[in-house]
């Protein structure tokens, strides 16, 4: 599907551009770049505060954790746990945004506050055995360590208190069978609240998307909540004496906060979560961690630092693709790892899980783009693509691919261990609130959506096997009530305009670099521009990606365009000599111990 390039525009005159540019000391091009995702939003003013937060980001941005609702009752139960001596069990999510909340669970209560290992748990659900959250599946197992028959418990005892991350807020009924059981549970989370509410048997439920918390940021990621739990208990703890007054503060575990952040797709155009990603960078650029020595020697990153992007599409889909692909905890290993040796065994094998992950979504990007384009003839608005082979640690990759290919909300539904029920992952465009989607259907079909959890931009469900395609056309018709009758649905590229010839420098590269952290709604600044294709030729394994060399009146520039064929035989879209225009993002390629400068195609068309 062809898509449609909207080079951004700025309401805000020339004159005010200039002055608040002045003002923060940034070049034109940095002004106009600021003023397009500012307005993005909704913004129509400029105010300094709201540019002061974007371009100085700075820990001051933080809210005090003691605005969350229920911390303070959290604090209390922890910090007795410590005092007593109780056994304390961590539950959390098995993408970046848990692991991430796991590690830092861990360093705080062994590393900052005392509490021995031997009083941890550590409990993360299987991605395909048991599903997401406080699954079933995972509350049997817990339960069962209290049996002493069961030769394969993990521990032998109960843990006294629970600690959930970046889950819980719709568990509560697997919740309830581990209060019956004598375990306190408190609920850590960033996902919407379901419509009945937060769950009435946890102790406390710490979620800043509750209606009656007064945090300031609701687009937070699950590991930042965590962090921020983990910052209160720390001052709960020194006024009870616990721990020193001179204790260290947790600002050197936001290398984790950041990497979850990013790989969570949350808001960047939240002054909190820039603060959190740029000083993460900041630590993680220290390589004090062995975990970040050992992943930047294998990217061959001597002379650059991390930065945003590498979150996101280096380190993160690493972590990611051991619990798409196998259990999760050697991820939870490779972060945690005190040296390099053992650090770099676990990052081999998470390699090696991420090389295994792209060949199913490989494999399975072929089998739905064939479904996709079948299913556009005859629905509107959405895409719910199923297949029996399909492998559910990949979905929402697949999902995210097809969703910005076709411009339309898109569900991947993969087969569960339960051989009558589907696992789905869930992404949509800027227009739609997918989690609502789905929750409409699920309020009027609920013995078709068996459970669902998500936020704005994602969602993951299940659903009963025997209603896909009645799920599909119930989910089309919840999607077109979220958008008028003359919506025409296509991929968008949206660009900050044209650079001159003469921009295309290192030194642009420099001034946008000052800009970061980018990512979801502070995306990364992208061009457009005409060119003249001088050579072509395919790379890559699958031979999808294009290699070219691009000339404009008088400079030529090496450019590569990702994913750029479906099929690796499939005809060049063009051919040399041929005149484009092209969106493009402008980078910095180190190589054999050279720098150039390299243009990432987004889009191009003759």
């Amino acid at each position: 599907m062809i898509p449609r390039l909207i080079a951004r525009t700025s309401h805000i005159e020339k004159q005010q551009l200039a002055e608040f540019g002045q003002r923060f000391s940034l070049s034109a091009l940095q002004a106009k770049i600021v003023a397009h995702r500012i307005q993005a939003t909704g913004t129509a003013v400029l105010a300094d505060e709201q540019i002061e937060h974007i371009v100085l980001a700075s820990l001051k941005n933080i809210a005090p954790p003691h605005l969350l609702k229920d911390g303070d009752k959290a604090v209390q139960r922890i910090a007795l746990a410590i005092k007593k001596g109780e056994t304390i069990g961590l539950l959390t999510d098995y993408d970046v945004d848990g692991i991430t909340s796991h590690a830092i669970l861990l360093h705080a209560l062994r590393d900052f506050f005392a509490v021995p290992q031997s009083h941890i748990q550590h409990l993360i659900g299987h991605r395909i055995d048991d599903g997401y959250g406080i699954s079933q599946g995972l509350v049997e197992r817990i339960l069962s360590f209290a049996d002493d028959n069961e030769t394969h418990c993990d521990y032998s005892h109960l843990p006294d208190l629970i600690i959930s991350a970046d889950c819980g807020s719709s568990d509560e009924k697997r919740i309830a069978q581990l209060k019956a059981k004598g375990i306190d549970v408190i609920v850590t989370d960033h996902h919407a609240i379901p419509q009945e509410g937060i769950p009435q048997s946890a102790l406390a439920t710490i979620n800043p998307t509750r209606e009656d918390c007064h945090y300031p940021d609701a687009t937070i990621a699950g590991c930042l909540v965590t962090w921020l739990l983990m910052s209160h208990l720390r001052t709960a703890l020194i006024n009870d004496a616990v721990i020193n007054n001179s204790s260290p503060k947790l600002s050197s575990l936001l290398d984790y906060v950041a990497l979850g952040t990013v790989a969570d797709a949350v808001s960047l155009a939240s002054p909190i979560n820039r603060a959190v990603v740029k000083t993460g960078l900041q630590i993680m650029n220290q390589l004090k961690r062995p975990c970040w020595q050992v992943i930047k020697k294998l990217l061959d990153r001597d002379f650059q630092q991390f930065t945003a992007e590498d979150l996101g599409f280096q380190i993160g889909p690493r972590i990611n693709a051991r619990s798409r692909m196998s259990d999760p905890y050697m991820a939870l290993h490779y972060l945690c790892a005190t040296d390099f040796a053992k650090s770099m065994r676990y990052l081999q094998e998470l390699d090696k899980d991420n090389q295994d992950r792209k060949a199913t979504e490989k494999d399975m990007l072929e089998i739905a783009f064939v479904l996709a384009k079948k299913q556009l003839a005859d629905r509107a608005w959405t895409l719910v693509i199923y297949d029996k082979a399909f492998h559910a640690g990949v979905q929402g990759i697949v999902a995210s691919r097809l969703m910005e290919k076709f411009g339309r909300p898109t569900i991947v539904l993969s087969p569960m261990t339960e051989t009558d029920k589907l696992t789905g992952s869930a992404r949509t465009i800027p227009q739609v609130h997918i989690r609502k989607a789905i929750e409409y259907v699920s309020n009027a079909h609920p013995e078709i959506v068996l459970s669902f959890g998500g936020h704005k931009g994602a969602a993951g469900l299940k659903i009963d096997s025997q209603y896909v395609a009645q799920f599909s056309e119930l989910f089309d018709q919840a999607v077109a009530q979220q958008l008028s009758s003359d919506t025409n649905l296509q991929p968008i590229i949206y660009t900050d305009g044209e650079l001159a010839e003469e921009e295309l420098t290192f030194e642009t590269i420099a001034e946008l670099r000052h800009l970061e952290p980018y990512g979801r709604e502070f995306e990364v600044p992208a061009f457009e521009g005409d060119f003249i294709v001088q050579s072509i030729r395919s790379i890559g394994v699958d031979g999808t990606h294009l290699m070219m060399q691009l000339a404009t009146h008088e400079h030529s520039f090496r450019a590569v365009w990702f994913r750029a064929l479906e099929q690796k035989n499939d005809p060049f879209p063009f051919v040399e000599g041929q005149s484009i225009h092209a969106a493009y993002q402008l980078k910095e390629n180190y190589y054999r111990g050279n720098f150039s400068i390299q243009l990432h195609i987004m889009y191009a068309s003759a």
